[in-house]
């Protein structure tokens, strides 16, 4: 049976990468992790969604500020 802890640690290490780049041995840890989790798999397609949506998110708001059309992009999966 997996730690908890070790998932909590994951997750805390995915919030943290779209805030700074990782270091080596964070990085490693949380590969390894990944490759031996779906769970935390899972979430991190979460995280990496989230983060994109705010991308573009704010791109429209800097566009709408500088008065260029606003439009969003639609994926197709």
């Amino acid at each position: 049976m997996k730690s908890m802890k070790s998932c909590k640690h994951a997750t805390e290490l995915m919030s943290l990468q779209h805030e700074r780049k990782l270091n080596f041995a964070e990085h490693s840890w949380l590969t390894t992790h990944l490759a031996l989790c779906a769970h935390c798999r899972r979430c991190k397609k979460q995280f990496d969604l989230l983060s994109k949506t705010c991308e573009e998110r704010r791109n429209v708001l800097d566009s709408a500020q500088e008065g260029e059309p606003q439009h969003f992009e639609e994926e197709t999966k």
